[in-house]
């Protein structure tokens, strides 16, 4: 079934998105609407290409170039998302500092390497159990 190759990175950027609104609810005591977008926990990006790569991984193997090809998708997702658009956001915040009268600059763009490891441990477990219910 091929439509299993869409459904599991589509429900891991639900259920990743779901769970960092709920976090963020929590961490602000209110509904945390302005805080939807780039960064926190867990890593939506990481969730989407390691459910991806795990999904390949149960249907075709750990040896197919297609998983070895979504694996590498993921590792370059991952190291960006906690280098480069990681330092994007600390140069946000320096340059929304610099210049407080210019429209502000989103700050929070990047991940921690917790975030990312939540992201791929929620893309992994949301392939397994779309993997064990599709079966």
């Amino acid at each position: 079934m091929k439509w299993i190759y869409i459904l599991t990175p589509f429900s891991a950027w639900v259920i990743a998105g779901g769970l960092k609104f709920l976090i963020n609810s929590i961490k602000s005591k209110s509904l945390a609407f302005g805080q939807i977008g780039y960064g926190g926990m867990p890593s939506s990006h990481s969730a989407i290409v390691c459910s991806v790569a795990a999904m390949t991984a149960f249907r075709e193997g750990i040896e197919s170039s297609t998983f070895v090809i979504a694996l590498t998708l993921a590792f370059i997702v991952m190291m960006d998302a906690m280098d480069l658009r990681r330092k994007i956001g600390h140069h946000a915040e320096r340059l929304n500092h610099l210049a407080p009268d210019l429209p502000k600059l989103r700050e929070r763009v990047g991940h921690s390497p917790i975030e990312v490891l939540a992201g791929v441990f929620t893309g992994v477990l949301t392939a397994t159990l779309i993997h064990l219910f599709a079966s």
